[in-house]
């Protein structure tokens, strides 16, 4: 069998046992505690602990993960930043017995492994899981009793679901150094077994205080390496020869024009970050200095360096996604439906790093050779200080990890902890802190049945009280009118009543906890007490402005996707009633005419009156027929589809018009980016696109009125007064010029010698780019050899200019990069050549000292 026949061999297999078979998740978890999709049981988390109902009582996946706990060892045999993870999940239905048998049933027989070769593992005491092995034929001699800290599966995040497990071993038999009591569970360091399969028995639940205590019911969650698994298959250790990722590692030597021995761990790790990075940014991951966004970066990166050190000079990577797209293909098709999306922020990442990488590594070589002037041969001496690698990084973009591989290789390590407090300070004075708040009656509200919601046919309903948390502050209720915030759309907001005593409280916002509705109170619902029957109301215009602008959502990824190209996929969303903002992968910013063209689409869809219509289907049927799947959801077996005429087909749970002229009018009202590849686009829909409206009217009313001329010259009034204002600055500035120049001399007088080189650095007040161009050039004409850095000052931003003579540069003096080290001090930028370059102080009042620093950069330069 191939990879992708072994795959599905998997999925029919557990179908063919009862199970539900589903799709992965994206690598971007919906546990927003979580950094990537990292485990199998990810999407299955809140069903194992009860707090939500199971898609079905047995599911099968293969889910697409990412660890980088690992990335230091990606290039040996066997580590992988990305592997697919098979697993076979029950939610209170079937236990021990059916799944070891089960596993044991689909190795041997299926696909016909040597019973001989698997050893298993299990809990000292779990006579129960040690009964079936031996019942399965498993000799007693290759099952090997471990204690609980050594055969206990924890929970993923600091709490939740957990247990003790059975794990299934393949024997690829004696090797040197195996002691006769050889076995899966001793301390040899022997590589002669390889985990296969773990099968955990998920019956305990840990604690945010750290106690344990049983779960609603018991459940199987098993794990599968899928990699490991073909290479067993296969009779191979070496996950680079099976075939899902030879044809990736056969590509990159092909490009590299080698495949010699002593090159293979660097080309294993360009196949695998290759591919890994292919993943992240199918699911709508895209490079940034954060979280998930970093680790993409630090990839693409990785694998582009160790690319240039084989002798590729420039981007590569990107033409390696059409290998990566044949050959997991197969297994999602949705590879393939991004491939020119993937290769384009592929390209783009690498075209950024090799922007920043021949700077960066001049820089990093300066930083040693100073070490070594200094006679660093040992000890505290050789080390890269955080405050060096952090202006690598925040200057010139040059990633921490390359920092510290390049200074391994010349001897040197690298402060770590000390280029983390350096970045988290940096963090604290750049950003405010983004506090992420849970409901905060989570725990609380484990146990409770699944809360029925009504709001799609009804905005007002009777319903009995269940919980009352904090005080009266939340508030469960058994059935309930209210959305709770989900898939990008805002929670509801209303009333809730009480016949009892007559009061009625504001429901301020409405959250999920699992499968409750949470009713968060604007003040203490001090009264309710469960089994309370109330009234629940829903605000009905605040709910129409909803929906109106939920529904006009739909239509704007539809007109995206017409417009600029299928490439189009949502990144994320936010649907409230004044305003919406959807974020979409695109390359670049979408222009005026285009904007035009999607507000006409729109709007013609609205004019259309279209009827919406809603269906449930299975998620299967669902996608078969079409239908897009939104960002960072999870599905269920069942899903609710949403269709608008032949234009849009989604999944959506959300509320929605039932015809598209209930939107009335759809205004774009900002398009933007929010990261590499993300654009976003805020709109407006019904009685605040007329505002919108209005205000623009009103705006230009007032302009029009300020100029003195009718609306429709208000442009042409602007352009002739803007021609007038830069003649008016020309004749300023031809004066101010000639003031300088006229006071070279005073300029001359404050030349100063910096290791043998004539320097003038200086501030020129109230001068703009062009005059301190000139001012240069008088000098180093004067001078003959000079390095000169000047300033303006003024009350924005300040220009800086700098020019070196050519018999400097070979001294190492650098105009851009000496421009760029004052600017950046000041908060601005600037760069250029080595003999000429310009810039801006973003802060005036730092540029005094800023310019104070210039000699020491100069230095810098010539001893670098």
């Amino acid at each position: 069998m191939t990879g992708n026949e072994i795959r599905q061999a998997f999925l029919d297999f557990f179908a063919s046992k009862g199970h539900k078979v589903l799709p992965g998740i994206s690598l971007v978890p919906t546990d927003p505690s979580l950094l990537l999709t990292s485990a199998g049981v990810v999407p299955f988390r809140g069903s194992i602990e009860g707090i939500e109902t199971p898609p079905a009582p047995r599911v099968t996946t293969c889910q697409r993960c990412a660890r980088t706990v690992d990335l230091e060892n990606v290039g040996d045999e066997s580590h992988l930043t990305l592997f697919e993870m098979l697993g076979n999940f029950s939610f209170g239905d079937y236990y021990k017995r059916e799944s070891l048998t089960w596993g044991w049933e689909f190795l041997t027989e299926t696909l016909g492994l040597p019973k001989d070769r698997f050893w298993c593992t299990l809990y000292k005491e779990d006579d129960e899981a040690y009964a079936i092995w031996r019942e399965l034929g498993m000799p007693e001699e290759r099952i090997v009793k471990l204690e609980m800290e050594e055969i206990f599966w924890g929970p993923v995040g600091e709490t939740g679901a957990c247990g003790p497990c059975s794990e299934i071993h393949f024997d690829w038999g004696e090797e040197e150094g195996c002691g006769p009591d050889c076995n899966p569970g001793c301390d040899c360091g022997s590589e002669r077994f390889l985990e296969v399969w773990n099968h955990v028995f998920t019956e305990l639940r840990k604690n945010e205080d750290g106690s344990y205590g049983p779960l609603p019911s018991k459940n199987i969650d098993t794990g599968m390496g899928f990699e490991r698994l073909v290479c067993v298959y296969n009779g191979t250790r070496n996950v680079y020869e099976t075939d899902v990722l030879r044809p990736i590692l056969d590509a990159v030597s092909a490009m590299v024009g080698t495949d010699s021995p002593e090159t293979l761990r660097q080309r294993r790790v360009i196949a695998e970050h290759v591919r890994s990075s292919s993943f992240m940014i199918m699911d709508n991951i895209t490079p940034g200095n954060e979280g998930r966004e970093y680790v993409l970066r630090r990839l693409i990166r990785r694998a582009a360096r160790t690319g240039k050190v084989l002798g590729i000079d420039g981007p590569f990577l990107y033409k390696l996604v059409e290998i990566v797209v044949q050959t997991m293909s197969p297994g999602y098709p949705e590879l393939k439906a991004r491939q020119e999306y993937i290769t384009r922020v592929m390209q783009g990442e690498e075209e950024a790093f090799f922007r920043t990488l021949e700077e960066g590594i001049r820089r990093l070589n300066a930083i040693i050779a100073q070490r070594e002037e200094k006679g660093a041969a040992s000890g505290d001496g050789r080390v890269i200080s955080g405050e060096d690698a952090f202006r690598l990084y925040d200057t010139y973009g040059f990633p921490v990890d390359l920092t510290r591989e390049i200074a391994e290789e010349r001897g040197y390590t690298l402060d770590a902890d000390a280029f983390d407090r350096v970045m988290e300070e940096q963090r604290r004075r750049s950003q405010e802190a983004v506090a992420t708040k849970d409901v905060m009656g989570g725990a609380g509200t484990r146990g409770l049945p699944a809360t029925e919601f009504l709001g799609y046919d009804c905005l007002e309903s009777d319903a009995n009280v269940l919980m009352a948390l904090n005080g009266g502050m939340e508030i469960v209720l058994d059935r309930t009118p209210f959305y709770a915030e989900s898939g990008g759309q805002v929670g509801d907001t209303g009333t809730i009543t009480s016949p009892k005593s007559g009061r009625s409280y504001r429901v301020a916002d409405t959250k999920k906890q699992g499968d409750v509705w949470v009713h968060m109170m604007e003040d203490p619902a001090s009264d309710l007490e469960p089994g309370d029957a109330v009234r629940a109301s829903v605000d009905t215009d605040r709910r129409a402005a909803i929906r109106r602008a939920h529904t006009a959502t739909h239509l704007l990824q539809a007109a995206l996707r017409v417009t600029l190209g299928s490439h189009v996929a949502q990144a994320g969303s936010l649907v409230g009633p004044d305003t919406l903002r959807f974020d979409f992968s695109h390359f670049t910013a979408v222009a005026p005419d285009e904007i035009r063209r999607i507000e006409d689409l729109v709007n013609r869809k609205i004019l259309e009156d279209v009827h919406v219509e809603f269906r449930l289907l299975s998620y299967t049927d669902a996608l078969a027929e079409g239908a897009m799947a939104l960002f960072g959801e999870k599905y269920g077996a069942e899903v609710r589809t949403q269709r608008i005429g032949d234009f849009s087909l989604e999944l959506c749970g959300g509320t929605h018009v039932e015809q598209t002229g209930w939107i009335g009018l759809f205004k774009i009202t900002s398009e933007s980016s929010v990261g590499s590849g993300i654009r976003r686009i805020e709109a407006v829909t019904g009685l605040e696109s007329l505002r919108a409206l209005q205000e623009s009217q009103a705006s230009l009313a007032a302009v029009s009125a300020a100029l003195a001329t009718s609306p429709s010259e208000v442009v042409p009034r602007i352009e002739r007064l803007q021609g007038t204002v830069r003649t008016l600055e020309r004749q300023v500035a031809d004066l101010e010029r000639k003031s300088a120049v006229g006071s070279l001399d005073g300029l001359l007088a404050q030349k100063q010698e910096i290791e043998g080189v004539p320097a003038v650095i200086a501030t020129v007040p109230n001068m703009d780019a062009e005059g301190l161009k000139s001012l240069a050039d008088a000098v180093t004409d004067r001078l003959g050899s000079a390095v000169v850095l000047l300033a303006g000052k003024g009350n924005g931003k300040s220009p800086l200019i700098s020019k070196v003579t050519d018999d400097l540069k070979a001294r190492g003096l650098h105009a851009g990069n000496l421009v760029r080290e004052v600017a950046k001090a000041t908060g601005g930028g600037g760069g250029g050549r080595p003999e000429f370059a310009q810039g801006a102080a973003k802060e005036a009042s730092r540029i005094e000292e800023a310019m104070a620093q210039a000699p020491e950069f100069v230095r810098a330069q010539i001893r670098g």
